[in-house]
């Protein structure tokens, strides 16, 4: 497991979804062995600093016992729409993708009351660039999926989940063939809610 880093993990920052603290979700990737982790909550970024810190503080402890740890931290936002578009997981590649995202959301924010925010696909046409995305397995992703690997080429992938539920196989064919009409990589999320099992209540 030492290469695989969760590229879909939630925080308690995503409400009533996420359950751990960024801290926690850090933590126990480092303990799995991962090499690495991406937070992205639900239409907001506000777990972003804890989970630099939590990191920090990780990597400064092992250096004092002369242990170096080599883990990414990748953070950004779950893109969840008030239309039929699938949600998307969006991490900024550079700095001017990060003030394309938090446009976005901004964007989102404005048009909805506190706490809420509204966003639609054709919002995030307008500030794509400088945008790594991950489309998750939803109703019908495909025709979201072929405009945005038109649009960004190079920067879009499937998300494929196996929730051991006894359809697995189909739901991956039907991941593979959706992704090949899209002409967009496949890619293996958990989708992590929480950091430990104890805390999926």
């Amino acid at each position: 497991m030492s290469g695989y880093a969760e590229l879909a993990a939630a925080t308690n920052f995503s409400f009533l979804h996420g359950a751990s603290h960024p801290s926690d979700m850090v933590a126990a990737a480092l303990e799995l062995g991962h090499s690495g982790i991406g937070i992205a909550d639900r239409n907001t970024v506000a777990g972003v600093v804890r989970a630099h810190v939590a990191l920090r503080d990780a990597v400064e402890a092992a250096g004092e016992g002369g242990e170096a740890i080599d883990f990414k931290l990748i953070v950004g936002a779950r893109l969840v729409f008030a239309d039929d578009t699938p949600d998307i997981i969006a991490y900024p590649a550079t700095r001017r993708g990060w003030g394309r995202l938090t446009r976005l959301l901004t964007t989102g924010n404005l048009r909805a009351v506190k706490g809420e925010c509204h966003l639609f696909a054709a919002d995030l046409f307008d500030h794509l660039g400088d945008i790594m995305l991950i489309v998750m397995p939803g109703p019908d992703p495909a025709d979201v999926l072929t405009r945005l690997a038109c649009a960004a080429p190079g920067t879009v992938w499937l998300g494929a989940t196996m929730l051991r539920g006894g359809r697995d196989r189909r739901r991956l064919r039907d991941a593979i063939d959706r992704a090949a009409t899209a002409r967009v990589p496949l890619i293996a999320v958990n989708d992590a809610l929480y950091a430990t099992p104890d805390q999926r209540r």
